[in-house]
């Protein structure tokens, strides 16, 4: 008797963990910014990509996990990939079908996802560490990693990030990401700011790449953004905010801007004059950038600890380390 009372109540906290959609919770809703469904994750979800119908999600000691996103109202698990990806995993890039997991000083996972019903972990480079974000350009993969910089790997063959060079940045890179037209690197500097460097000869093989301009930030900036072709960047600035940084002029970078979160700005992305930041206990906050020279506050979207992002024409995902995944709905404007 004893053990069928254990294995019903095991059938209905399992049931009750399975259940996606928590409805009190998705009534949420701000400057027509909506929760649209919450998928709870098996480990704490530290960021997510999505690409096509799918969502890749990695959680820290619970390695990766793929998300079929296709209704946003019902996601489901569809696999994850946990065995041979070390440590802990943080942030994350997509390259085909290939997936690069940060972990840290266990560096860069290579996760193959050809086939997202079964993917494979196929190879590890630990010389790239301490892993903490990427950026991928063309063939190359960068990779910030603290004091030590930024390490550019070749990836042309994807399975096997190959180190073919690096640059030295000021302070403990943090995120980085490229201008739209490829002309330069902006990387976040931790307690340094951010810095910019031109890479502009980089598809004429490795080389040096020159820091070109820097300036210094309030609080701690842990990752950046580009305005779509124009030559500012929103950087998250930990309890510094949100800042708005004009590199029009490499020689005189500087803050035109700024926006103050009241959490820990974390994780950035900008689409169609809209910044979104998380901001770790106070979820995801939504900004107007209309005038970069004012941010405005025009959402918010209360979530227990928000950490990555992603975005795309229609939605905002949330890798949130308590909730696991939280879709959210663009309005129109």
């Amino acid at each position: 008797m004893f053990k069928l009372c254990c294995a019903l109540l095991s059938c209905v906290i399992i049931a009750g963990c399975a259940k996606p959609n928590d409805p009190e919770s998705l009534t949420q809703s701000s400057g027509g910014y909506a929760v649209v469904s919450k998928l709870a994750t098996s480990a704490y979800a530290q960021d997510v990509e999505v690409k096509d119908s799918l969502a890749y999600i990695v959680q820290g000691e619970g390695g990766l996990l793929i998300v079929n996103v296709a209704d946003r109202a019902r996601p489901r698990i569809v696999a994850s990939c946990q065995e041979g990806v070390r440590g802990y995993s943080y942030k994350l890039a997509l390259k085909d079908s290939i997936v690069y997991v940060a972990a840290a000083t266990f560096g860069v996972n290579v996760v193959n996802v050809r086939n997202p019903l079964s993917p494979v972990a196929v190879a590890s480079n630990i010389a790239i560490k301490p892993a903490k974000s990427f950026s991928v350009f063309g063939d190359y993969l960068f990779t910030s990693i603290s004091e030590s910089g930024v390490k550019i790997a070749d990836i042309t063959v994807p399975s096997q990030p190959d180190i073919r060079g690096g640059i030295q940045n000021p302070g403990y890179a943090q995120a980085l990401t490229t201008t739209q037209d490829s002309a330069y690197l902006l990387v976040a500097c931790g307690e340094m700011g951010v810095a910019l460097f031109d890479v502009r000869d980089m598809q004429g093989g490795f080389g040096y790449y020159p820091q070109v301009g820097w300036t210094d930030l309030p609080g701690y900036a842990v990752d950046v953004a580009t305005m779509g072709n124009r030559p500012i960047a929103l950087v998250a600035c930990g309890r510094g905010g949100v800042q708005v940084v004009d590199f029009s002029d490499t020689a005189h970078v500087r803050v035109i801007g700024s926006y103050a979160t009241g959490g820990y700005a974390k994780e950035i992305a900008y689409r169609n004059n809209r910044v979104y930041v998380t901001t770790e206990l106070r979820g995801l906050q939504i900004l107007s950038v209309d005038d970069p020279s004012s941010p405005k506050l025009i959402g918010v979207i209360d979530t227990e600890f928000a950490l990555g992002l992603a975005v795309d024409q229609k939605y905002v995902y949330v890798a949130d380390e308590e909730e696991g995944l939280i879709i959210i709905s663009i309005p129109s404007y």
